[in-house]
């Protein structure tokens, strides 16, 4: 792989330090600027996908995500409670607001026991009479840290680390809609199969809609096969989805979503969804997140 790729997207990644992932509510508050639209979404991460959000200055978010089982299909059923009995992955983080556009974020996956290095950026904010999207730089670094399970399965400690990129693009249409479109592209050493890309482009899109005062529905897609990825491969991949029910509560948000990727950050659920909602390879997964205020007391 193009060596002088992956050091620009590492760059991109650990020093664009962009805000967090979290499916935290991050407490929006107004904005000096009356004419901003804010709260595009509730959360700065959908189902699978990036929302545009960023967390407020120095607040500092602590966030669990789970993935289940299949539900049903050849590994599902009620051997495996519906898959309540497996986890597929799990996911510990901490996101940090520098400023409130700007946040890092490192968190630690069980796939691969990878831990990542995540950056947002909030670019451009979405106005009531004059600029019609808000614009988010999302990215990146994972890294592998498992032992190898065969010889010389990663030659060099490069390999072992995969970056991405994202822009969220994103509009507030009503105070019960959002939608957004996400292009992004990875950036990997390793593949499984040896016709499979290294490095893909990607397009996400998802939307929220609010049901109730409390409770919205939440869904996303990312379109992988036929665009960054080789549809005449031996291992069968499927484009990630998902769909969910987003909670709002007295200043958090929790997520409850059924989705057939079984892994949880961009980089490894991209290139490795290979469960279909069509053979029962979905599954339950939620997410929650508590925010701590960590800077001086506010005014």
């Amino acid at each position: 792989m193009n060596k002088l790729l992956l050091i620009a997207f590492f760059l991109f990644s650990t020093v664009c330090i962009s805000q967090d992932v979290d499916s935290l509510m991050n407490e929006l508050a107004q904005d000096s600027r009356p004419d901003r639209v804010i709260a595009t979404f509730k959360s700065t991460k959908l189902v699978l996908l990036q929302t545009n959000e960023t967390q407020k200055k120095n607040d500092l978010a602590f966030w669990v995500g789970h993935r289940f089982g299949d539900i049903g299909g050849e590994f599902g059923g009620s051997n495996t409670l519906y898959g309540l009995d497996v986890a597929t992955d799990l996911y510990l983080g901490f996101d940090y607001g520098i400023t409130d556009e700007l946040t890092i974020g490192i968190g630690r996956s069980k796939f691969n026991e990878s831990y990542n290095l995540l950056a947002k950026y909030k670019l451009l904010q979405q106005e009531e009479a004059g600029i019609p999207v808000s614009v988010t730089l999302f990215g990146q670094s994972n890294w592998i840290t498992r032992e190898e399970f065969q010889n010389n399965e990663f030659p060099n400690q490069s390999d072992r680390i995969s970056h991405f990129a994202q822009i969220i693009i994103a509009r507030k249409f009503s105070s019960s809609f959002s939608f957004m479109i996400n292009p992004g592209f990875l950036a990997r050493s390793q593949v499984m199969d040896p016709e499979d890309s290294e490095n893909m482009f990607v397009l996400g899109m998802g939307g929220r809609l609010k049901l109730t005062k409390r409770f919205s529905l939440i869904a996303d897609y990312t379109w992988v096969n036929g665009l960054g990825k080789p549809s005449n491969l031996d291992t069968k991949y499927y484009n990630p989805l998902g769909i969910g029910i987003e909670i709002e509560t007295g200043g958090h948000v929790f997520s409850l979503n059924f989705q057939n990727a079984p892994y949880i950050i961009e980089n490894n659920f991209i290139p490795n969804t290979q469960k279909s909602w069509e053979d029962g390879g979905v599954r339950f997964g939620f997410a929650i997140s508590r925010n701590f205020y960590i800077g001086k007391k506010r005014p």
